[in-house]
């Protein structure tokens, strides 16, 4: 036998060396080459590329348009976010942390097609764990099949055979091809597994989800080059502790990204959430202070949240800032700009901030609803009912205006919010909209007054 050929991949992005380097030239990150045992076997690669058609050079203007073309999942939440359906022959890769319900999501998809035959490989469980799952779940597709297997040689048999619609790799790190020599789940072994995944759905029109794990830093699992060989990205967030999961779309050739879907988890599986706003909204038997709605959007899709502030003296020399669900960056800089602006003293006040539902958000047009709810808590007085804020607030205190407010301002009127504070720099743009007063303010230090109970 000979001997194996060694080299070092980055963990992150990876790049290959001959040798080990401490820093990465490609990515620039510290600390991430793995020692790694390839072998090019004519083997494995043959009987892999035997499997798949081969398809000749087309002129463009012979190519056939199949831009139109989606499969419908069945499934509402995952259709919006995927732009509209499945495209055939698409690649897609959902990460997410361990027990976020991935394997849940994909055997859903699968079970619930009536008009497609899938075929579900599972390096993780066996057939008979997921049978018990799928059983649970309930069984509408009688064209969906189970296979246990983790050598991609033998993965690309059965998808040849079966010829399915649609494919789910549970998971990709447990994949690996004799082509290579290293174990399963390396840098190399997951590029190269991808990559013929890739192929195998691009020559054949089949679709394939692929799930990955993900890192303690959120990121997924493998070289970063697994991100850029997919079709699309999707992102299973949640709090283990929360019943409600969104997922989110990262990366999409053939629609929008970051479009989010919303989804509950049961007993029987994950059940569509149609209306986020109602479930982000709490309904409380009197004002109180510290509470604030904001009308935020995700991709095209609007939605109400609810914004939760205390703040209080600091007990010790230090104040606390804590942030649930938000950059903590971010409040720390709309918190000094309340202090320098506004002449608020939060140098002596700990500030704590959180995000109804267990969500994750990142929309600066949610700027104006959190200050606004640190104003309510530090003055203790409840921001008037039926009051919401759109507005990105820059370091000058000056309210800039958030992306797509027209869109905002209509949820807001359609979940019966009477007021709504914008920037003043829409004021010749925004159309008086029947139901809900638009009140227009140029800096924060006219927030006070807008949202306070006369």
């Amino acid at each position: 036998m000979a001997k194996g050929k060694k080299a070092y991949f980055c963990r992150n992005c990876g790049f290959e060396a001959p040798k080990w380097l401490g820093r990465c030239p490609s990515c620039g990150e510290w600390n991430t080459f793995t020692e790694e045992i390839i072998a090019k076997a004519p083997s494995g690669t043959a009987a892999a590329a035997a499997a798949m058609p081969q398809t000749p050079p087309q002129r463009v203007t012979d190519i056939e348009r199949t831009s139109h073309r989606r499969l419908d999942l069945h499934n509402a939440e995952v259709n919006r976010v995927l732009g509209g359906g499945l495209v055939p022959g698409s690649l897609i890769l959902l990460g997410g942390e361990p027990g976020i319900g991935k394997s849940t999501l994909s055997l859903q998809l699968a079970l619930t097609n009536h008009s497609l035959r899938t075929l579900y490989v599972s390096g993780e469980e066996s057939p008979e764990q997921i049978g018990m799952r799928a059983e649970r779940l309930g069984i509408e597709n009688e064209e969906c099949y189970i296979y246990s297997e983790t050598l991609l040689e033998n993965i690309l048999a059965q998808m040849a055979q079966y010829n399915p619609d649609v494919v789910v790799i549970d998971s990709i790190q447990t994949i690996y091809t004799e082509a290579i020599e290293s174990s399963a789940g390396s840098v190399s072994q997951i590029r190269e597994c991808a990559a013929s995944l890739l192929k195998y759905a691009k020559t054949t029109g089949t679709s394939i989800f692929i799930i990955g794990h993900i890192t303690k830093d959120g990121t997924i699992a493998g070289p970063k080059i697994l991100e850029h060989i997919v079709d699309v990205v999707l992102q299973f967030e949640g709090d283990s502790n929360n019943i409600y999961r969104i997922l989110r779309g990262i990366k999409n050739r053939f629609g929008a990204t970051f479009e989010i879907g919303v989804f509950e988890m049961l007993e029987t599986g994950l059940r569509t959430v149609d209306n986020p706003s109602e479930i982000l909204l709490s309904h409380y038997d009197e004002p109180l202070s510290g509470i604030a709605v904001g009308a935020s959007v995700d991709g095209i899709r609007p939605y109400l949240i609810e914004v939760q502030a205390l703040v209080s003296n600091a007990a010790y020399g230090t104040p606390q800032r804590t942030a649930t669900g938000y950059d903590a960056k971010r409040m720390n800089m709309l918190l000094a700009v309340l202090e320098k602006r506004v002449g608020m003293k939060m140098f002596a006040k700990d500030v704590f901030l959180n995000f109804a539902g267990g969500f994750k958000v990142s929309d600066t047009g949610l700027d104006l609803a959190i200050v606004a709810a640190v104003i309510s808590s530090y003055f203790d007085r409840p921001i008037a009912d039926g009051t919401c804020c759109a507005g990105e607030i820059g370091l000058s205190g000056e309210v800039r205006p958030a992306p797509r407010t027209e869109q905002r301002i209509s949820e807001a009127a359609r979940l019966g919010f009477r007021r709504i504070i914008v920037s003043s720099f829409l004021r010749k743009e925004i159309k008086n909209i029947r139901g809900i007063e638009i009140i227009c303010i140029s800096n924060i230090g006219e927030l006070p007054r807008s949202i306070f109970c006369e």
